[in-house]
C-alpha cells in the first residue's frame, strides 16, 4: 500500500528548475519509493546492485551511456565519482529533471555534490511518515502558530484520539511498519538497527566496537528531549570524548538524531549554549530504550520526552517536506526559564510549550514573557501544543493547540 507523501509536490516542483534532484534521508523512510511513483517512466538504476556499483566505479565515463537519463539512480553515495559525469551531461543539454537521485549520507554526498553540481541540483530531505500523512491530510504548510496557518489547517483537520497519537509515537514513522499489517514491530526495529550499525555506521567511519555504538545510541535514546551531555554520555559507554563527538556525528549525518539548537545573542547573557538532542523516530528511540507498548510508555518515566520529541519531529517534517529551511530553536537561561520551541520567521519569534497532558494553563506559558525582554525581537503568536482536543485562546494571542494542528 503506498502512503502519499507531501514531498512529492515539492520533488516535482525541484524537478522543474534544476537538471538533477536529489533525495536523502535515513534507511527506510520511502526515498526510493518516493521517487520511483514520481520518476515511473525514467531508467531505474540502484547501486545496491553489484554489478551496476562495479561499472558504476569502474567506468563511470561510459555508465550513463548504457543508462542515459532520464534516469534514476538508487543510493547514489555509493559512487560519487558520477557526479561531476552529471554535471557534463546537464551543461551539454540543458535540460531540467534529467536526473533523480537518493540516498543516505547526507554530508559525505554534499561535500562532492558542493564540488561537483553546484547551481545544477535541487536537494530535499525526506524524514518517516508524518502524522499528516499518517491519516491522509493533504494540507502541508509548515507549522506556524498563526490564524492564517490554523484558518487552513483547520479544513483538512482529522480526528485523532488519545490512544492513537500514543500508538502512533510508539510505532514510529516508518512507512513499512504502516503499508504492510503483518510487520512484527521489535522484529522490524531490530533489523534495522542492525543493519543501520553493519552497513550505514561502517560506510561513515571504522567503529571498532558495534556493541558499544549500540549502546551509545541507547544512552542518547535515553536521553532524547534533553540537553546533550556528551561527557556525561561517553562515561557511561566507557569511550572517549573525542570517540563521542565522532558517532554522535555519524547519528546527525544518517539524519538519526537531531539536534535543536538554543536561541542567543550577544544581548542575552545567561541563555545556555548547549543543545537538545532527539530522535527523529520516536518508534526507534522507543525500541532502544526497551519500551514494550504505547500502554506502558505513555504512564512511563520518558513519556513527557516521548511525547515532546514526536512535536518536534513532526514540525521538523512539515518545513523539510516544503523544501524549506528549519528556522528552530529553544529557549533556557540559567534562571530555569525555558521555552520549549521557538520558530523564527521575518525576525519574529513565535514561543511554543509541549506538553502532553490535556489541561494546560496560564503557567505554562509563563516564560514567554523572556522574550518580551530581548532587544530587537518581536514575539509572535504561541501556545502550548498539547493533548486538548480544541484549539482555544488561553491568553492574549497564544492558544491551546491540539496535537492533530501540527
Amino acid at each position: 500500500m503506498y502512503i502519499h507523501r507531501h514531498a512529492e509536490e515539492t520533488v516535482k516542483n525541484i524537478s522543474k528548475m534544476f537538471g538533477a534532484v536529489l533525495v536523502t534521508g535515513p534507511r527506510q523512510v520511502g526515498k526510493t519509493t518516493l521517487l520511483k511513483r514520481i520518476a515511473e517512466n525514467f531508467r531505474y538504476v540502484t547501486l545496491d546492485d553489484p554489478i551496476m556499483l562495479q561499472s558504476a566505479r569502474d567506468e563511470p565515463g561510459t555508465f550513463f551511456k548504457n543508462a542515459p537519463p532520464p534516469v534514476f539512480v538508487d543510493e547514489i553515495q555509493y559512487a560519487p565519482n558520477l557526479f561531476p559525469y552529471i554535471k557534463m551531461i546537464i551543461d551539454s543539454e540543458h535540460k531540467k529533471g534529467q536526473f533523480y537521485m537518493s540516498g543516505s549520507q547526507r554530508f559525505v554526498m554534499m561535500k562532492n555534490v558542493t564540488e561537483s553540481l553546484a547551481g545544477r541540483l535541487g536537494f530535499i530531505e525526506l524524514l518517516g511518515l508524518s502524522l499528516r500523512e499518517i491519516n491522509g491530510v493533504v494540507f502541508d504548510d509548515p507549522f506556524i502558530p498563526t490564524e492564517e496557518y490554523y484558518e487552513g489547517r483547520k479544513k483538512d483537520l482529522k480526528e485523532i484520539s488519545y490512544k492513537e497519537i500514543w500508538n502512533t509515537i510508539f510505532k514510529g514513522s516508518m512507512p513499512q511498519v504502516y503499508a504492510e499489517k503483518d510487520v512484527d514491530w521489535t522484529v522490524f526495529y531490530g533489523s534495522y538497527v542492525k543493519t543501520y550499525i553493519e552497513r550505514d555506521v561502517r560506510d561513515l567511519t571504522q567503529v571498532g566496537d558495534e556493541s558499544k555504538f549500540l549502546k551509545f545510541m541507547t544512552v542518547l535514546a535515553a536521553c532524547t528531549g534533553q540537553l546533550l551531555n556528551l561527557a556525561s554520555v561517553a562515561r557511561d559507554v566507557n569511550i572517549s570524548g573525542p570517540t563521542a563527538e565522532r558517532w554522535l556525528s555519524i547519528l546527525q549525518t544518517s539524519q538519526v538524531v537531531y539536534l535543536l539548537q538554543p536561541y542567543h545573542n550577544n544581548l542575552i547573557k545567561r541563555a545556555v549554549k548547549t543543545p537538545k538532542i532527539y530522535f527523529l523516530d520516536t518508534g526507534l528511540a522507543a525500541y532502544l530504550t526497551k519500551w514494550n507498548t504505547s500502554e506502558v510508555m505513555q504512564n512511563g518515566a520518558m513519556a513527557g520526552a516521548f511525547f515532546e520529541t514526536f512535536v518536534i519531529a513532526e514540525v521538523i517534517k512539515s518545513y523539510l517536506n516544503k523544501g524549506k529551511d528549519i528556522p528552530l530553536f529553544f529557549y533556557r537561561d540559567k534562571d530555569m526559564n525555558e521555552i520549549d520551541l521557538l520558530i523564527l520567521q521575518n525576525q519574529t519569534l513565535h514561543p511554543i510549550e509541549i506538553k502532553k497532558h490535556a489541561d494546560p494553563g496560564k503557567k505554562d506559558i509563563s516564560a514567554f514573557r523572556i522574550l518580551d525582554k530581548i532587544p530587537g525581537i518581536k514575539r509572535g503568536q504561541g501556545g502550548v501544543v498539547c493533548m486538548y482536543d480544541s484549539l482555544i485562546t488561553l491568553h492574549g494571542e497564544d492558544k491551546v493547540i491540539p496535537v492533530n494542528y501540527l
